[in-house]
C-alpha cells in the first residue's frame, strides 16, 4: 500500500514538473532587441517640499537625462512635455532609462523642437505585489510628485510598470486629486483585474477601492485614456489575462491588449523585458509624438489605380489589399463622384488598415460602401523605395472553413485536419469549440507551391474576437511551421469562434493539422490556477493532521507521517460539498439566506474574464472550476507529500548536526519547557511583534518548534535502537529506561511533531513577504505599519508555544480530542470555499484548527 502511494505521488510529481516546465520555458525565444544608451545616463534628483521629504523619506523623484541634455536640465528649466515613469514590484526608478533614451533620440530627428522630459519615481524597490500596506503610501507620494512636476506644466503622462500601473490608476481615488491633470496612462504588465497573490487584506482593499472608482465613475473618467499592455506567454509572473482593464464595454478610451498584438512590436516579453524591449519602447514613444504632432507631412506626385464596384457587388463580398514598403498612411480611398477618368470626391478608407510584420493589410466590406462607386488604391511611394501592392476581390464565405478542435483530454491522439488550396491571398479557418483557457493545441501548417517564384512572406494569425491577444507568425513559402494555440482569457457565453487567418500566396496548398498538447494544457492550468495550489496544500496537511488525531484517538499511537499525508487527498470529501454549495448559490433563495447570515462571497478560480471581477455581487464559479479542482487538489497533495518528506530529511540532518550538543536520550520529557519559560517566551515574542513586525515573532516561534523536533534522536525515527539491551538508553537524569517501550513513545511523538511542523510551517511562509518587506525597510523604520499579521500574531505565538510540549500521551488522555479530531474536515471545506482568492485566510482557518489542538495538550 505504501509503495502504491509513493508511485502515485511520483507520477503526479512528474506531471507537475511537466506543467511547470511548460509554464516557465514553453514559449517563444526572447525576440526583443535591447535598448542601448548612446551617452551615460544621469538621474537628477528633484527636490520636493520639506514636508513631503520628511513624510516619505524612502521615496524620491528624479529627472532622466544623458549627455548635453542632462547638463542643460540641471537647473530644471524644462520646455518639453512631461512623462512620469512608475516602477513596479521591487522595481528601480532607473528602469526609465530605456523610455527616456529613446525619447531623446526620437526628439533629435523631429522638427519644431518637440521633445519629452522623462521623470521617474523611486519607490525604494518595495515588494508591493506581496505586501499591500505601502500601496496607498506610494499613491500619495505620486500625487505629491505630480504637484511638483505640474509647477512647470499643465498636465502629465503616466507610464507604469507592473504594480506601478495599478498605483497610477489608484491616483484617481484620492479625494484631492484633480483628474484633469492626467489625460493618458500607459501600463506595462500591470495586474489590473486582481493581484497575482492575495497575501494580505490591504492588497485586496486597495484593489477594491480602485475598481469601484473606475467602474462607478466611468462617465467622469471617460476623458482619461488608459492603455494596458500585457507581456504575453513569456511573462509567467503576471499573466496577460490580469492586465485587462475592468471598465464598461462602451468606453473606447480604455484599451487592453497583449504585446504580440501591438503594431510594429509583435513579440512576447517577460515581466522585466517589457520595460526595455526596443520594439515596444519605440511603439510607445511614437505614440507620444503622435499625440503632440498628429499631422503627417506628405506631398509630391502620387499615382492611383481605379476599381469599379458596380459590376462586382453581386459576385463578391469583400475587397482585400496588402502592400509592403508603402510608407503612405492614406493609401485606399472610396470615390463618391467620378468625372471621366478622375475622381472628384473621395473619402479615405485607410483607417481600417492593420499592420502585419511583412506588410500592411486592409479588408473592406462592400456592404458598407453603398455610396462608393469606385475604389482607389495608391500606386506610388514618396520615398522612392520599391514596393509591392497585391489586391483581390473576395467572397468571404467561400474562403472560410471550419474545423472542430480536438477534446482537451485527447492527449494528441485525435487530429483536426483541413486542407486549403489557395487561389487567393486570405483564408480563414474557424476553430470551433475553442473558448477556454485550459485548452492548448499544437497547430501544424505545411505549405507547398506549384511554381517556384518570389512571393511575399505568409502570415499565420490567431485572432481572438473577445480580446486583443492576437499572435502572429511570419514564414516563407514553402515551409512547415508549428503554431501554439492558447488563450489569455476565456470567451464569454455566446462568443464567436477563434479564427486562424492565413495570409497566403496564390497557387499554393496549405495543410493544417490541430492536436491537443497535454504539456501545454498542464502549463495553462498552472498559469491560471497555480495560486490555488497553496490552498490545497494546506487542505492536505490539515486533513493529514486530522488523520493523525484519529489514529491517536483510536490506537493511542501516531501513524507514519507519509501515511497520513498520503491519505490527506480526499477530493470526494472536500470538493463534493463545495460543488453542492456552488450549485445551491445559483438559486436566489439560497443567496438571500447566505446574505442574511452575513457570510462572505465564495471564492472560485482566479478571474479569466473581466466581467467576473466587475460583478459587485457574489462571483459565480465558472464551470471549469469544478473540472479542474480535483487536479488542483492532486497538485496541492503532491506539494504536501514531497514537502513533508523533505522536511523529514531536513530534521534528520539537523539532528545529526545537533547531536553533539545534546546528551543522548529517548525520553519524551527531554526538551520540554516549563510554564514560566513558556510565559516568558510568549511575552517576549508579543513585545517583539508590537515593536517590530508580527511576522518576525511568528517565524521565531516556528524556529523554536523546529529546533525542538531534532532533539529526538535519529534512531527513534529509524527504529534502529538496540532493543536487546533494555537498560542502555537513559533519560535526562541518567535513569535507565526500557528502550523498546520508550523508543515507541518517542517515535510516536516525532511523527506527531512532524505533522505539526508541516502545518505550523504554512502560517510562517504566508507571512514571509511582510517579514522581507520589514527587513528591507529597517533603515527607515523599525516598526511595520500597517502590519497584516497583527490580528493573529499573539494567538499563533501562544499556540506554537503550547504545542512545544504536546505529545501523544497528553492527546490520548485529553477529553477534547474526540471533538478536536472532527474539526479538520469542515475547516478544509471552508478553506476551499473562501480562500482561493484570499490566500491570507488560510492562516485563520489553520488557527481555528490549532487552538483546540493546543488546548488538548493542557486539558
Amino acid at each position: 500500500m505504501k509503495l502504491a502511494a509513493v508511485a502515485f505521488y511520483a507520477v503526479a510529481l512528474g506531471l507537475l514538473v511537466v506543467g511547470l516546465r511548460e509554464l516557465l520555458t514553453g514559449f517563444e525565444e526572447n525576440r526583443c532587441s535591447m535598448t542601448y544608451m548612446f551617452e551615460y545616463p544621469e538621474y537628477l534628483h528633484v527636490a520636493l517640499p520639506r514636508r513631503v521629504a520628511k513624510l516619505y523619506p524612502a521615496y524620491g523623484l528624479y529627472l532622466y537625462g544623458e549627455g548635453a541634455y542632462a547638463q542643460e536640465t540641471r537647473a530644471l528649466k524644462l520646455t518639453g512635455a512631461p512623462v512620469l515613469f512608475l516602477p513596479g514590484n521591487a522595481g528601480s526608478y532607473k528602469q526609465a532609462r530605456s523610455l527616456g533614451s529613446v525619447a531623446l533620440r526620437k526628439a533629435e530627428s523631429m522638427e519644431g523642437g518637440l521633445h519629452f522630459n522623462v521623470f521617474t519615481v523611486d519607490f525604494n524597490e518595495e515588494l508591493v505585489a506581496l505586501y499591500g500596506g505601502s500601496l496607498l503610501r506610494q499613491t500619495h507620494f505620486l500625487h505629491e510628485s505630480i504637484k511638483a512636476i505640474l509647477r512647470l506644466y499643465k498636465r502629465v503622462v503616466l507610464v507604469g510598470h507592473s504594480m506601478g500601473g495599478v498605483v497610477a490608476r489608484a491616483l484617481f481615488t484620492l479625494p484631492r486629486f484633480n483628474t484633469s491633470l492626467v489625460s493618458l496612462i500607459i501600463t506595462q504588465a500591470s495586474p489590473h483585474l486582481a493581484p497575482v497573490l492575495a497575501l494580505d487584506p490591504y492588497l485586496l482593499d486597495f484593489y477594491s477601492a480602485v475598481r469601484q472608482k473606475w467602474v462607478n465613475q466611468a462617465n467622469k473618467l471617460r476623458n482619461v485614456t488608459v492603455l494596458s499592455v500585457g507581456g504575453g506567454y513569456r511573462d509567467y509572473q503576471v499573466r496577460s489575462g490580469l492586465t485587462i482593464l475592468p471598465c464598461p464595454s462602451g468606453d473606447h478610451n480604455k484599451l487592453s491588449l497583449v504585446a504580440t498584438a501591438v503594431p510594429r512590436t509583435w513579440v512576447s516579453t517577460d515581466h522585466l523585458s517589457i520595460v526595455w524591449c526596443k520594439e515596444l519602447v519605440l511603439a510607445t514613444v511614437r505614440a507620444f509624438f503622435d499625440l503632440l504632432d498628429p499631422q503627417t507631412r506628405q506631398d509630391g506626385q502620387v499615382k492611383y489605380f481605379l476599381f469599379a464596384l458596380s459590376s462586382r457587388r453581386k459576385a463578391y463580398s469583400h475587397f482585400y489589399c496588402r502592400s509592403n514598403n508603402l510608407e503612405m498612411t492614406s493609401w485606399v480611398y472610396g470615390c463618391m463622384h467620378k468625372n471621366g477618368s478622375s475622381c472628384v470626391h473621395a473619402v479615405d478608407l485607410s483607417m481600417g488598415t492593420e499592420l502585419l510584420p511583412p506588410y500592411k493589410v486592409l479588408i473592406l466590406d462592400l456592404s458598407d460602401l453603398s455610396s462608393v462607386t469606385h475604389l482607389v488604391v495608391s500606386a506610388s511611394n514618396l520615398n522612392g523605395k520599391k514596393f509591392t501592392v497585391e489586391c483581390e476581390w473576395q467572397r468571404q464565405d467561400s474562403q472560410t472553413l471550419s474545423v472542430p478542435v480536438p477534446h482537451v483530454l485527447s492527449f494528441g491522439l485525435t487530429v483536426g485536419d483541413v486542407t486549403v488550396n489557395s487561389s487567393g491571398l486570405l483564408h480563414t479557418i474557424k476553430l470551433q469549440h475553442f473558448h477556454k483557457v485550459y485548452q492548448a493545441f499544437r497547430i501544424n501548417i505545411a505549405s507547398q507551391c506549384k511554381a517556384q517564384k518570389e512571393r511575399l512572406p505568409n502570415v499565420y494569425r490567431i485572432k481572438v474576437p473577445w480580446f486583443r491577444e492576437d499572435s502572429l507568425t511570419t514564414v516563407s513559402v514553402p515551409s512547415v511551421t508549428e503554431v501554439s494555440g492558447m488563450l489569455h482569457t476565456s470567451g464569454p457565453d455566446g462568443a464567436s469562434d477563434v479564427l486562424l487567418q492565413l495570409h497566403t500566396a496564390p497557387n499554393c496548398q496549405y495543410k493544417v493539422s490541430i492536436r491537443t498538447s497535454f504539456p501545454k494544457v498542464l502549463g495553462q492550468i498552472l498559469r491560471f490556477c497555480g495560486s490555488l495550489v497553496p490552498v490545497y496544500t494546506a487542505v492536505t496537511l490539515l486533513l493529514a493532521c486530522g488523520g493523525q488525531l484519529s489514529s491517536i484517538l483510536k490506537s493511542r499511537r501516531a501513524a507514519d507521517m507519509s501515511h497520513v499525508v498520503g491519505k490527506g487527498l480526499q477530493p470526494h470529501k472536500v470538493n463534493l460539498p463545495v460543488y453542492i454549495l456552488h450549485m445551491l448559490l445559483s438559486f436566489s433563495w439560497f443567496q438571500e439566506v447566505w446574505s442574511i447570515l452575513y457570510l462572505p462571497p465564495v471564492d472560485a478560480l482566479p478571474p479569466a474574464f473581466p466581467d467576473v471581477v466587475c460583478d459587485k455581487d457574489m462571483v459565480p464559479a465558472e464551470e471549469w472550476y469544478h473540472i479542474l479542482s480535483p487536479l488542483l487538489y492532486v497538485s496541492g497533495a503532491v506539494v504536501a507529500y514531497w514537502g513533508s518528506t523533505l522536511l523529514r530529511l531536513i530534521i534528520r540532518l539537523t539532528s545529526l548536526i545537533l547531536a553533539p550538543l545534546h546528551r543522548p536520550s529517548i525520553s519524551r520529557d527531554c526538551g520540554t519547557l516549563g510554564m514560566r519559560t513558556q510565559l516568558l517566551i510568549i511575552l517576549c515574542l508579543t513585545v517583539m511583534s508590537v515593536t517590530s513586525c508580527g511576522a518576525l515573532s511568528i517565524f521565531t516561534a516556528f524556529l523554536l518548534h523546529l529546533y525542538r523536533a531534532p532533539k529526538k534522536p535519529t534512531e527513534a525515527e529509524n527504529g534502529t535502537a538496540d532493543t536487546d539491551t533494555p537498560f542502555k538508553s537513559k533519560d535526562c537524569n541518567g535513569t535507565p529506561l526500557l528502550s523498546q517501550c520508550a523508543l515507541q513513545e518517542v517515535r510516536d511523538d516525532l511523527q506527531l511533531h512532524l505533522c505539526l511542523l508541516s502545518l505550523l510551517m504554512l502560517p510562517a511562509f504566508l507571512c514571509a513577504p511582510s517579514l522581507i518587506y520589514w527587513i528591507r525597510n529597517l533603515r527607515y523604520s523599525t516598526q511595520l505599519t500597517p502590519d497584516p499579521c497583527w490580528p493573529h500574531t499573539v494567538p499563533l505565538i501562544i499556540v506554537y508555544m503550547l504545542l512545544l510540549n504536546c505529545n501523544t500521551l497528553k492527546l490520548s488522555n485529553s477529553k477534547l480530542l474526540p471533538l478536536t479530531s472532527c474539526f479538520p474536515l469542515p475547516l478544509a471545506i471552508a478553506m476551499v470555499t473562501f480562500s482561493p482568492l484570499h490566500l491570507y485566510r488560510v492562516t485563520y482557518f489553520l488557527l481555528v484548527a490549532l487552538v483546540p489542538l493546543a488546548l488538548c495538550s493542557l486539558l
